[in-house]
Formats: C-alpha cells, sequence, structure tokens
C-alpha cells in the first residue's frame, strides 16, 4: 500500500496542481491569512478597477473546511484524475484547454446577472464530474452505500442530493453547462460530421513542452490531429 506522499507525487500534473491550490486557498482562509473578498470574482473591480487576477484566483475557493468542501475535493481526486489518467493520458495539453475552456465558459455564463457567483471552483469541479460521467457512463457507482447507479445519472444524483442538502444548484448547474457545451463541442458535433472547433491551441502545447508538464505524447499520425479531446468516447459512440 502506498504512502499518502507515494499517491500525492502518483498524481497527475494539472490535477495534482489544482486540487493541491484549491487546498492551499481553503487552509490559507482558515488560519486567517486570506480573506476571501480579495479574491471574489467581481466584474466591476476586476474590469474598471484593473484588479485581473480576479477571474483566476476564485476558482481556487472551494469554501472553508466542511463535509461539502471535502466532497468537492474527493472528486477533483477521482474524477479529476481519472479523467486526466484516462482519455487525457499522455494529452496534458489537451487536459489543461479543456480545464481553460471549462473556465472560460463559466465566467461568460456569469455575464448574466442571474448566473453571477463570486466564486465558481465548485462549477468546474462539476465540470469534471459531468465530463467524467459521460466517459464512463457505464460505470457503476454506489452514492453514499445508499444506492447504485450508472455514471450517466451521477451528476444529476448530486444535484437532487444539493436539493436535500439546502446547498445552492446554481455552481453545480453552471458546471454542467459548460460540461456539455464542451463535450457537444468536441464529441457530439465532429460526430455528426461538423468540424472540431475546439482544437488545442499551439499556445498551450508550447506552454507544456517548455515546462515539461506531464509525460510527453506519444507521436500520432497526422490525421489523428484534428480529432476531439475525447477520442476514445467519440470512437465508442460512433459504434453504438
Amino acid at each position: 500500500m502506498s504512502s499518502p506522499a507515494e499517491y500525492y507525487n502518483s498524481l497527475p500534473p494539472i490535477t495534482k496542481a489544482y486540487g493541491t491550490a484549491c487546498l492551499f486557498t481553503t487552509v490559507l482562509y482558515q488560519i486567517g491569512v486570506l480573506q476571501p473578498l480579495y479574491i471574489a470574482y467581481i466584474p466591476y473591480l476586476s474590469f474598471w478597477h484593473f484588479q485581473i487576477w480576479r477571474p483566476f484566483t476564485n476558482f481556487f475557493f472551494l469554501g472553508k473546511f466542511s463535509i461539502n468542501f471535502g466532497i468537492r475535493l474527493l472528486m477533483i481526486a477521482r474524477y479529476g484524475v481519472q479523467l486526466e489518467s484516462g482519455i487525457f493520458q499522455r494529452r496534458t495539453a489537451d487536459f489543461l484547454w479543456m480545464m481553460l475552456f471549462g473556465a472560460f465558459s463559466i465566467l461568460v455564463l456569469c455575464t448574466i446577472p442571474q448566473l453571477w457567483s463570486p466564486f465558481l471552483g465548485i462549477s468546474l469541479v462539476f465540470m469534471l464530474l459531468y465530463l467524467w460521467s459521460r466517459e464512463y457512463r457505464d460505470a457503476s457507482i454506489n452514492l453514499y452505500g445508499l444506492v447504485t447507479m450508472k455514471a450517466f445519472y451521477l451528476p444529476w444524483a448530486m444535484l437532487f442530493l444539493d436539493v436535500i442538502f439546502g446547498s445552492p444548484l446554481l455552481p453545480d448547474f453552471l458546471g454542467i453547462v459548460a460540461g456539455h457545451l464542451y463535450y457537444f463541442l468536441s464529441v457530439l458535433h465532429p460526430l455528426s460530421g461538423g468540424k472540431n472547433i475546439l482544437k488545442t491551441p499551439a499556445l498551450v502545447h508550447k506552454f507544456v513542452r517548455r515546462w515539461r508538464i506531464g509525460a510527453p505524447p506519444i507521436n500520432q499520425p497526422p490525421q489523428d490531429q484534428s480529432t476531439g479531446a475525447f477520442r476514445g468516447r467519440s470512437y465508442r459512440l460512433g459504434r453504438s
């Protein structure tokens, strides 16, 4: 059995960095070093007062130490890790681009006043859950020892539990919308004959290579470069 340090070192780079940043942010808040107000996404301060860090830093705050915080962190450790180690294995740039696109989509949705939220980390985590549920849709999930279901239904079950526990539904809803938008543009639209418009930009590939993040990708034939990020799932969908 591996030690906690060995487990942590074995995590894929993007998920490990994001989960660590979320945990570190909450620790700083709990010890009184960081006030969430200074990292919250407040459009007026972000764009008119040039506090340009706010659209980024708000994604790292998942709330104070609580059961909900623990659940969100475990969602990163399980669903984010399985995505990055599975369908995105040796494709760190593609996974990073997926995270960036999701964060940007959530920020765009928040331009609608009724959908605005100062902290969007929970939405980004829920997007990972939604994409995982689409990729591993036939996996069996035991939800808190109460019921067994297909992974495809897990996001909706978590949404239902939030209704029962009185948690806000908006963050989960934003994550589902952002996740489905990415899945539609990267898988469903190309499968129907459309062009993949979410091809990972060369700048992201250069950034990953420059800083040597993750394992280097395996060389592939040129025709594979236009496929969607969920290549394994898209082929399976095509056969079903």
